[in-house]
């Protein structure tokens, strides 16, 4: 492993892109790596994302929505919408409006375009004439607006790293009149080992030079590439992880009496209640008593969380302060890392790294918000974007120019 890692730092450092081909059109490739903490560089060597943040530039974070969940924040990237905007509000919740449920894990519902708000960033180039593609991205695999993208891979969980990276470099060696602008694809590490060992453990180490290293890979297969220095590469991850321990439990039902709880909307350490009618009252005072946790009715959520106004938050948003675990007497879990925590919260910020012909070189920038990289990508793209929470006011300053 050793040898891959040092093979793969030295072919990002010395092979040099052929460069043949003028398209005269922009390219854009996004890499999200789940779970990745704005701080794993610090915890092992990472050579390949260092090299990028030398031939290009790296935000100090990039912070999540709340609740920092995989599924709402990668649907908030691709929106520029903040969760109470586009409405997926977890990984797993009950659309009041439709009284179904959305399961990230159940083909029918991922698949189905009627629970997805917000205008994604490949429905917006596709309306637009720019041809996209999408690797195992939150809501490519449906219908959105009646519009998919031009290529789009379905979730298959076990399917090789190197073998998205060789589909990745695929389309990009189209036909030019076939070749997608925009490709956003995905890597489900090291969110798993994140869970499994801990943000804190050495364990944790190998796993984040393996990513680092399929860096190195991917990026020299793109320098490679006849028009490189037309493909603006961006590298970001989702949320960060916080550290659990045995000791830092709170279980629910020992507050609560659950036969007042209509819908329990969530897992480990977010929870949307919906109370049955007249009930409200006492399950806010019981929570409200137990230490360690956040309640609050919707609609009274801090202004700054942008959270607790779409209808599918239902009655009540519980969380549990960061390092503390939310479980049920039927329903515990052995997991030494978990996310979700308020997005104010260090440990729950991600990467950003970025390089190609749009962006400056050895550039450092201050935190920007994940929301933000919707503008950024459609004005990478030269598209109109729709209307989104996000700004280009601070992603401007990674660009050459702004």
């Amino acid at each position: 492993m050793l040898i891959a890692l040092i093979l793969s730092g030295c072919l990002l450092y010395c092979c040099q892109p052929t460069q043949n081909e003028k398209t005269g059109k922009p390219y854009v490739v996004v890499l999200s790596m789940d779970g990745f903490r704005w701080d794993y560089p610090d915890k092992a060597p990472t050579p390949n994302l260092n090299k990028v943040a030398e031939i290009g530039v790296k935000a100090e974070r990039l912070i999540p929505c709340f609740p920092t969940k995989t599924f709402p924040n990668h649907y908030s990237i691709a929106t520029g919408l903040t969760i109470d905007h586009h409405g997926i509000v977890l990984n797993n919740f009950h659309a009041t409006e439709f009284e179904e449920d959305y399961n990230k894990g159940d083909r029918s519902t991922v698949e189905d375009g009627k629970f997805y708000g917000g205008e994604p960033i490949w429905v917006t180039a596709e309306k637009q004439g720019v041809r996209t593609a999408t690797y195992f991205w939150v809501g490519s695999e449906a219908d959105i607006e009646g519009v998919s993208p031009s290529f789009q891979k379905i979730y298959d969980h076990s399917f090789p790293y190197s073998q998205r990276i060789d589909s990745v470099i695929y389309w990009l060696q189209l036909p030019m009149d076939k070749r997608p602008q925009l490709i956003m694809w995905y890597m489900d590490e090291p969110d798993w080992s994140s869970h499994q060992y801990g943000p804190d453990g050495d364990s944790l180490k190998p796993v984040i030079m393996r990513m680092d290293s399929l860096v190195g890979v991917f990026v020299d297969r793109v320098k490679q590439l006849p028009n490189a220095n037309e493909i603006d590469v961006i590298i970001l991850s989702d949320h960060g992880m916080a550290q659990l321990s045995p000791e830092r439990q709170i279980i629910l039902d020992q507050y609560i009496d659950t036969t007042a709880l209509a819908i329990i909307d969530g897992w480990n350490p977010n929870y949307n209640f919906k109370v049955k009618e007249g009930r409200l009252d006492e399950v806010y005072t019981a929570l409200k008593k137990v230490e360690h946790l956040q309640v609050w009715k919707t609609g009274e959520l801090p202004e700054r969380l942008h959270y607790g106004t779409n209808p599918r938050t239902h009655d009540l948003v519980v969380v549990a302060d960061k390092g503390w675990s939310l479980f049920w007497s039927w329903q515990t879990g052995d997991e030494l890392g978990a996310h979700g925590y308020d997005n104010a919260e260090a440990d729950m910020h991600a990467i950003f790294y970025a390089y190609g012909p749009s962006f400056k070189t050895h550039y450092r920038s201050g935190p920007i918000n994940n929301i933000d990289v919707y503008p950024l990508m459609a004005r990478l793209l030269g598209i109109r974007p729709a209307q989104v929470d996000g700004t280009l006011e601070k992603v401007n300053l990674l660009l050459k120019n702004p």
